[in-house]
């Protein structure tokens, strides 16, 4: 009998998933290209896979948004919203941390995944993985722009018919007509043809040559030799850039791992479980940065509150900040960038110009607000390149959103820091900006008070009030709960809990490294019931527990 179907929740999208196994461990599978977790108890030779999976560890199936038993989505999804998709699923199969396991297109979000939520990965397996699928001259083996193209004509032309070249990934099964009837059926129930175009198109611009270096979770990667769909020199490229990696090549000329010499790679599967070591606290992860500077202020009397509101709505804490100047962190590129384009908006709305700037950079994920030399050279570096009423993002943040609805222009590049290897700038296209002020319609509010400041206001008013909640900020809005889900998830991309809770959880984050409270007393000051739920809820936010703040 197959696994049961469940669904976990992301925003407003549906994720459908599977679990079996009982292992002492949990293996998250992160299917490439597309995929139907039904249809993969149809094959054989994957099913056997997954069973010998079963047995070493608790294995976790899902299909990416947009594909199989998932809900469909009008947009291409980023890198990033992906990352959201496994972490929703980790969630709901109630799984703290995991080994990830990505094949192909997979394997460069597990990847991505692993650099920026180390202290949720027990380690890192990819098989057949790439980390760009645009030709450059400094990644010579990724498909030209004109091979790319063929393949959206196939996708176009042959999706239906059957006709889709699947040959190439799995020649040892080419002349296995059951095998290659179930495959090309996997895809076409995998998705439709718009529906795979899509995420072929996204794929394209999938790049994560930058992150690389941020890995730092026990990683294996795998590949068989003479892989025709992902070259060979592609994997050795990326393990090449992961500090202390595992590689392994397999003869053969098989791009799925369930088709071939398969026992030998779960045997090395096996063996590479066995032997990692005791669960590791990582200290140190990918960092999105976001600074602003406050160029010039038409108004007297002028606040900075609302810049502090605003990051905090947005996830971010805020390092340094004064009346012309601030700097926060975030731990996911959308949120900053979403963040930024919110603060534009309300600085023109100020009459205030500003030029802001957003880069990653690995940091200490303990105490994310201590800055860096490194900091201090990308702000500057990128400011001298900003024009007024701009938002100048780096390539890797471009590369995470790629796909996604916001629009990057070309505009600059500068070196990197301590290097010699330039880093491109694209700056936000102002439609997009402008679109984004749609964030800002106005409830229930004073006429120069946005619904945003407002919330942030009430809650920060009540964050010491334990039964503080959703029924109260209802009261205060004049709302009904549903208008106020709506409202708060559109705005902050959070339900109004989630909100309250992130809240009290980076307020009682920056009392904690001010060392003069105990944790319980820290606890009971932000709202928690009990100094238990408060650590788990600060472990769950945070990847760390407060005790380890604390002696950090």
């Amino acid at each position: 009998m197959n696994p049961s179907i469940q669904y976990a929740k992301c925003g407003t999208i549906n994720i459908a998933y599977q679990t079996f196994g009982s292992g002492p461990i949990d293996i998250v599978y992160i299917p490439g290209w597309v995929s139907n977790i039904d249809w993969m108890w149809a094959c054989p030779e994957l099913v056997h896979f997954f069973n010998e999976l079963g047995k070493i560890a608790r294995v976790i199936l899902f299909d990416k948004r947009g594909t199989g038993l998932s809900d469909r989505i009008l947009d291409h999804a980023t890198l990033e919203e992906r990352m959201e998709d496994i972490k929703v699923v980790m969630d709901a199969a109630g799984s703290k941390k995991a080994i990830l396991f990505g094949h192909s297109e997979g394997g460069s979000v597990s990847a991505l995944f692993s650099a920026t939520y180390p202290n949720r990965v027990l380690a890192l397996m990819a098989f057949g993985i790439f980390a760009k699928r645009r030709y450059s001259e400094d990644y010579p083996w990724a498909p030209t722009d004109e091979e790319r193209q063929k393949v959206y004509e196939m996708i176009e032309n042959s999706w239906g018919s059957g006709q889709m070249n699947l040959e190439t990934l799995a020649p040892s099964k080419a002349k296995d007509e059951v095998f290659m009837s179930w495959l090309a059926n996997y895809f076409r129930s995998g998705a439709s043809p718009s529906a795979a175009l899509r995420l072929t198109k996204m794929n394209t611009e999938v790049n994560i040559t930058d992150i690389l270096p941020s890995i730092k979770v026990p990683t294996l990667l795998m590949q068989r030799t003479h892989d025709i769909d992902v070259k060979i020199e592609e994997g050795r490229f990326i393990a090449k850039h992961i500090e202390g990696a595992k590689w392994v090549e397999f003869d053969g000329d098989d791009h799925l791992f369930w088709a071939g010499n398969t026992d030998e790679v779960l045997l090395e599967i096996k063996h590479f479980i066995t032997s990692l070591p005791q669960e590791i606290v990582h200290k140190k992860g990918l960092i999105t940065m976001l600074f602003g500077h406050i160029e010039k202020v038409s108004k007297k009397g002028f606040k900075t509150d609302w810049i502090c509101a605003i990051i905090m709505a947005y996830g971010g804490e805020l390092v340094q900040t004064n009346k012309m100047y601030f700097v926060a962190t975030f731990n996911s590129s959308k949120n900053a960038t979403r963040c930024s384009m919110s603060l534009l908006e309300k600085s023109k709305s100020y009459d205030i110009c500003t030029t802001m700037g957003i880069y990653t950079r690995e940091g200490n994920l303990i105490d994310r607000c201590r800055m860096q030399m490194e900091d201090d050279y990308m702000i500057k570096a990128i400011r001298l390149q900003a024009h007024t009423n701009q938002i100048l993002v780096s390539q890797t943040i471009k590369n995470l959103l790629s796909g996604g609805s916001i629009k990057f222009i070309k505009t600059a590049a500068v070196l990197n820091f301590q290097s010699t290897t330039l880093c491109e700038l694209f700056v936000i296209d102002n439609e997009t900006i402008t679109e984004s002020n749609n964030e800002f319609e106005k409830i229930g509010c004073p006429k120069n008070e946005t619904f945003l400041e407002k919330l942030l206001q009430v809650i920060e008013h009540n964050l010491d009030d334990t039964d503080f909640g959703i029924e109260t900020l209802c009261q205060s809005f004049l709302v009904s709960e549903r208008q106020l889900q709506r409202k708060v998830k559109e705005v902050t991309g959070k339900s109004p809990n989630s909100l309250i809770t992130s809240m009290r959880l980076n307020k009682a984050k920056s009392a904690l490294l001010s060392y003069q409270d105990t944790v319980a007393e820290i606890a009971f000051q932000f709202g928690f019931s009990s100094p238990s739920y408060f650590s788990k809820c600060f472990k769950k936010e945070f990847g760390v527990t407060p005790t380890e703040i604390v002696a950090s």
